[in-house]
């Protein structure tokens, strides 16, 4: 058997030293703008070391199932607690925890995917790239309940080699967790690197990732071939944890933050998912520029921000053309779309005496609620309100026009510096100020809807993902500027005339606002723009021969998705009274799995999706949410790939048939297979 060439590789010396360009412009930015002192730099190479482990995990998922594994980190998560409870609690010896740890990751990676992942093998990359984020939450769960096992309460814990030995390099003092990392991980990627070019396993590895359909005409067992790459990655992401654990610590009691995966992501899109030395030496250099960026800044915030600028820029400067395969991962056909009603359906007696008495019954509800609530559970669901809104942003981007985005919260920060602004600035109206907001959030959008005439699928995801970081780290960081408005914000009347400054008032200015929202989008998608954006997520070729500009119809889907959520994001700032700036890529995430969970095709869905995620997080004790949300999600992504909402909707198209039936009705899509009514009928 012939050997596959690797990915990348060539005989001209411009395409054989190409990939050194990514890391060494890296290094010469830190240099030139972030200079710091030797010791720096080795910690730098160190911490870009553990990433390169992490980003290497990720790379072989990647080109063996054309799946980017958000949680490649909680993979080695478990594990890393079992190895590290057992040194500290049990007293077991460091190898032999070590080797423990390394046996326990990689049988959990290949359950991971025998369990889970393979369950979505013939379904579209937005799921099961969802089923990663969903898998990363309830392995995040089980990690937080693992040292209860031993009755320990720790919320971080750092373990040490059996080796005494301190270096002092300048400023820097390194000790032998250092030395081990320096030695250890390059030996570790050089195997990773000898495996994928001289094994079999490798060899099926590469064939598999190039052409899935030709590995498998070959005898390449795909799946079998998958589960030892999940092992291997699990394995992988195991000691990038268990050496970082003993550098900086490992936290027990949490999960394990956004920056090493961001470091990991920029590194793969440097190396664009296909060139595993670009990956690995970009990964280095990113580790150098991050330490060299927080030893000239005082937040590590800005060293965020500096790795979302790269991830962008690497992203802008690949090539137009889209590699095999990577048109799947924009794959939309489980957004659950919703069918409207056929005519003849629709206008049936009880069809719309049951369509009223839900809406009636709906409305009696919300109006009801507050009345039966403390304020705790008032300004719960007011923010509820406001949250639905931001879902429904996603569901016209993603759900409809088939733009994946993952930095839905940016557009909410934007709204709500620049409705703060309007309104305790300058004095406007709460309603012309979310306007305002909203414009702005239009005007942000096209950062990212730019980049989306030539970006598409993960890549984008992965380019919003980095918009939102770079935004809330830096650009609208009330520590780095002060023209963001601080201190507690004033609820001005609205109008000049009507009061909401209680609770209760609240609920009803918000409810007002997603009401008149969804009857706002709907509109939309029942115009010409809203099928242009259908036809533009199931097949751009086409509505381009048909005369309609795919760069338009893009722009206008983020213009509308902005300027609904940075209008959320003004209501919600008025809401919280304050402009609360953290944690905002970890929300977009779970914004992105709410819309999907509840089914992004539909209106319904994002106020399903959003009830679904916060109200777990808000009712359900201590960190039991990271199960029944992530574990959740992994459920109904396997029952009902619509989503829930898709769920329902079936319910419902399956009582329209019966009705149909019954009353001699042919709808199309509502008759059942092989039964022709006989003579049909027309609706009374």
């Amino acid at each position: 058997m012939s050997r596959p060439p690797v990915p990348g590789s060539s005989t001209s010396p411009v395409r054989r030293w190409g990939w050194t360009a990514g890391p060494l412009l890296i290094l010469a930015v830190q240099l030139a703008l972030f200079g710091a002192p030797l010791g720096v730099v080795i910690n730098g190479v160190v911490l870009g070391l553990i990433t390169a482990l992490v980003a290497a995990g990720m790379f072989l998922i990647y080109r063996a199932g054309r799946v980017l594994n958000f949680a490649q980190g909680e993979l080695g998560l478990i594990p890393t607690v079992l190895a590290v409870m057992l040194i500290v609690e049990s007293g077991l010896p460091w190898l032999l925890a070590l080797l423990v740890g390394l046996a326990a990751a990689a049988l959990l990676g290949g359950a991971a995917e025998f369990l889970i992942i393979r369950r979505f093998f013939r379904a579209p990359r937005l799921v099961i790239t969802v089923a990663t984020l969903g898998l990363a939450q309830a392995l995040t769960f089980l990690a937080l309940l693992m040292p209860r096992w031993w009755d320990a309460r720790v919320s971080s814990q750092r373990i040490s080699v059996p080796i005494d030995a301190v270096w002092d390099v300048g400023p820097i003092r390194l000790n032998a967790n250092h030395l081990l990392v320096l030695v250890l991980t390059p030996a570790v990627l050089a195997a990773i690197g000898a495996l994928l070019r001289w094994t079999n396993l490798g060899i099926a590895i590469r064939a598999t990732a190039e052409r899935p359909d030709r590995a498998a005409s070959l005898g390449i067992p795909i799946r079998a071939v998958q589960t030892l790459v999940w092992a291997l990655a699990g394995a992988l992401a195991f000691l990038a944890l268990f050496l970082r654990a003993g550098v900086i610590g490992l936290p027990i009691g949490g999960d394990l933050g956004f920056g090493l995966l961001l470091r990991a992501l920029a590194a793969l899109m440097i190396g664009r998912l296909t060139h595993l030395p670009t990956v690995l030496w970009s990964s280095v250099a990113l580790g150098i520029l991050h330490q060299g960026v927080d030893w000239n800044q005082e937040s590590s915030l800005v060293g965020n921000a500096m790795i979302a600028l790269v991830i962008v820029v690497a992203l802008l400067a690949r090539r137009t053309h889209l590699a095999r395969g990577e048109m799947e991962l924009g794959s939309f056909q489980a957004v659950g779309e919703i069918r409207r009603l056929p005519e003849s359906l629709a206008q049936l007696v009880e069809v719309r005496l049951v369509r009223w008495a839900g809406l009636t019954a709906a409305t009696a509800l919300l109006l009801w609620l507050p009345h039966r609530m403390g304020t705790e559970n008032i300004l719960r669901f007011s923010y509820l309100h406001l949250v639905t809104m931001v879902v429904v942003s996603l569901v016209v981007l993603t759900g409809w026009a088939g733009q994946l985005s993952l930095g839905q919260f940016a557009f909410v920060t934007v709204g709500m510096v620049a409705g703060t602004q309007l309104t305790q600035e300058w004095g406007a109206d709460l309603m012309l100020a979310s306007l305002g907001a909203g414009i702005a959030g239009v005007v942000a959008s096209l950062a990212v809807g730019l980049p989306a005439l030539r970006l598409r699928g993960m890549h984008l995801a992965v380019t919003s993902l980095a918009f939102v970081v770079a935004t809330t780290s830096y650009l609208l960081n009330p520590r780095f500027f002060d023209w963001i408005p601080q201190g507690r914000i004033q609820r001005h009347p609205i109008l000049g005339r009507i009061e909401w400054t209680s609770s209760f008032a609240m609920y009803h200015v918000s409810l007002v606002a997603l009401v008149v929202t969804l009857v706002a989008v709907a509109g939309i998608r029942h115009s010409r723009t809203g099928r242009v954006l259908i036809a533009l997520r199931e097949n751009e070729t086409a509505v381009e021969a048909f005369g309609v500009s795919p760069t338009k119809a893009k722009l206008t889907a983020f213009g509308i998705s902005g300027f609904v959520a940075a209008m959320a994001g003004a209501l919600i700032a008025h809401h919280q009274q304050a402009i609360v700036i953290g944690g905002e890529a970890q929300a977009s995430i779970g914004l992105f799995v709410a819309g999907v969970a509840g089914g992004l095709g539909s209106l319904v869905g994002a106020a399903i999706g959003a009830l679904y995620w916060w109200g777990g997080l808000w009712w359900l004790p201590g960190n039991w949410y990271l199960l029944a949300t992530g574990g959740g999600v992994l459920v109904v992504l396997l029952v009902l790939p619509g989503g829930l909402a898709g769920g329902l909707y079936e319910l419902r198209d399956a009582c329209l048939r019966r009705i149909a039936a019954h009353r001699g009705i042919q709808a199309p899509g509502f008759t059942p297979d092989g039964q022709e009514p006989s003579q049909p009928e027309a609706a009374s």
